[in-house]
C-alpha cells in the first residue's frame, strides 16, 4: 500500500501551471481565473478517486469517502490552494496533494474505514486577496458572518460577496460551510515547514506541537500634510516621523521577552508619498505571533502605549484595526503519539516543532482534535519563487499521514 511518487510530482506540477504570474513565482487568489483552473484540476482527481465532490458555502472543495458507519464523525484531511503574491508551488499545494495520493491508494487498495473521510482543498487561506486569511477554515468554525463579505475587499475594491458571486457561488449560503464540532472526528494537515529547522538538522519529519497565536493589525497615524521647504521643523504634525518612532521599538520590545515572541511591520504607506510633502497620513501593519497568548497582549499594550507616546508629543491622531486574531493551539497529544508510532515504523527520522506560521489546523482546533506535521524546506526558502521540497520529502510525509489516517479511521 504505497504511494506513488511519479503522480504525486504529477500533482504539484499540474497545480502551479494554474498562475497568474508564470515565471515570477505562483500567485493564484482565490475566485479567479487561476482558482477555477486548480479548482477543476483538483474536483477532477478527486472524481476519479470515487469520491462524492461538492463545494461548500465558502467554495472549499469537499471529496467525501463513505466509511462503514456513514453516521459515524469524518476524518478531515488537506490544505489550502490559494497562494501569495509570488510565491512557491509547494505552500498548501503539498497538502492537497497528499489528500489527492491518500484517497487514490485508499481506492486501489480497496481499503474501507470506519469512519467517512473528507479529503478537503480550503480556500483563501492566505488572504492574499481580501487581506483577510483562514478564511475557508474560518467558515466551518462559524466564523464569517454574512455581513462581513461586504466588508473585505480586494485591492480593486471588489468585496469577497461579490468575487465570489461572480465565481458562481451564492454569498449568502456562506453559513452552510459551518460544521458541528461533533461532526468531525479529527482534522489533519500536511505542510512543508517554511523553514530551515529539519534540513539543519537532517530530519524527514516535523511533528508540531503547538501553533502560534497570531496578532494582525492594521494603524493609522494622522498628523497634517504641509510643505516640506516652508514648514518649520518645531511646527510640524509629520505622521511620518510620529510612526517611525513607534515602529522603530517593536521589534526589540518582542525580542527582549526571550521566549520566541516575534513582531513584524511589513507594509508601510505613507501619504500623499510625494518627496516635498510632509506626510500626513501613515498607514502600517504589525503582525505579532508566540505561542504564549499574554507574550502577545505585552507587544499589543507596548505598542499602545507608544501610539499614546507620540499622540502627545507629535500632536497627531491613531486608530487600530484588528485585522486577524488568533489564539495558540496545542495539537492533540493522541494524534502526536499516533505520528510517533508510524514515524518508528516507517524508518523515518523526526523532530518535535512550534509552527510560527498559522496554518488552516489551528482554526479546526475549536472543532476537533488535530494533528499537524511538517516536511522539510529546501533552505528553508517559502513564500517566493524558489520555494521547493523535494518529492521523496513529500512522500514520506504522506506516507506517514496515510498510516495515520488508518489508525484514526479504524478506531470505533
Amino acid at each position: 500500500m504505497k504511494t506513488n511518487l511519479i503522480r504525486i510530482a504529477q500533482d504539484i506540477e499540474a497545480l502551479s501551471r494554474y498562475n497568474a504570474t508564470p515565471g515570477e513565482g505562483l500567485t493564484r487568489f482565490s475566485f479567479t481565473k487561476e482558482d477555477r483552473g486548480a479548482r477543476e484540476y483538483i474536483k477532477k482527481e478527486m472524481e476519479k478517486a470515487g469520491l462524492r465532490v461538492y463545494e461548500d458555502g465558502a467554495g472549499t472543495i469537499i471529496g467525501r469517502l463513505e466509511g462503514k458507519n456513514q453516521y459515524a464523525p469524518v476524518i478531515m484531511l488537506g490544505s489550502h490552494f490559494d497562494s501569495v503574491k509570488n510565491g512557491g508551488n509547494f505552500d498548501g499545494n503539498a497538502g492537497v496533494v497528499t489528500a489527492l495520493e491518500i484517497s487514490r491508494v485508499l481506492k486501489e487498495n480497496k481499503m474501507e474505514l470506519n469512519h467517512p473521510v473528507e479529503f478537503v482543498a480550503i480556500v483563501e487561506e492566505e488572504g492574499g486577496r481580501f487581506g483577510s486569511g483562514l478564511f475557508g477554515s474560518r467558515a466551518m468554525a462559524g466564523k464569517i458572518p454574512r455581513e462581513q463579505l461586504d466588508l473585505l475587499k480586494d485591492e480593486d475594491g471588489v468585496t469577497i460577496a461579490k468575487a465570489m458571486s461572480d465565481f458562481g457561488l451564492d454569498p449568502d449560503n456562506i453559513l452552510q460551510a459551518v460544521r458541528e464540532p461533533g461532526d468531525i472526528k479529527a482534522f489533519l494537515e500536511l505542510h512543508i515547514e517554511q523553514g530551515p529547522v529539519l534540513e539543519h538538522e537532517e530530519k524527514s519529519i516535523g511533528i508540531v506541537q503547538y501553533i502560534v497565536g497570531i496578532n494582525q493589525m492594521e494603524v493609522v497615524i494622522e498628523g497634517r500634510a504641509d510643505h516640506a521647504g516652508t514648514t518649520p521643523m518645531d511646527m510640524r504634525r509629520d505622521a511620518l516621523d510620529a510612526a517611525a518612532g513607534v515602529i522603530y521599538n517593536i521589534s526589540g520590545f518582542a525580542g527582549s521577552l526571550k521566549d520566541g515572541t516575534v513582531a513584524t511591520v511589513g507594509s508601510i504607506t505613507a501619504l500623499p508619498g510625494a518627496a516635498n510633502i510632509v506626510p500626513g497620513k501613515v498607514k502600517f501593519t504589525i503582525d505579532v505571533r508566540s505561542k504564549d497568548e499574554g507574550s502577545i497582549c505585552k507587544v499589543i499594550d507596548f505598542v499602545k502605549s507608544r501610539l499614546e507616546d507620540a499622540r502627545r508629543e507629535k500632536e497627531v491622531t491613531y486608530t487600530i484595526d484588528s485585522k486577524l486574531k488568533v489564539s495558540p493551539v496545542e495539537m492533540n497529544e493522541e494524534i502526536i503519539k499516533l505520528c510517533y508510532k508510524n514515524c518508528e515504523a516507517l524508518g523515518f527520522s523526526r523532530m518535535n516543532m512550534l509552527s510560527g506560521a498559522g496554518h488552516d489546523a489551528m482554526v479546526m482546533s475549536e472543532l476537533t482534535r488535530v494533528g499537524l506535521i511538517f516536511v522539510p524546506s529546501k533552505n528553508g526558502r517559502s513564500h517566493c519563487p524558489e520555494e521547493w521540497t523535494d518529492y521523496e520529502d513529500l512522500q514520506r510525509g504522506i506516507e506517514l499521514m496515510y498510516h495515520t489516517l488508518l489508525d484514526l479511521g479504524k478506531e470505533i
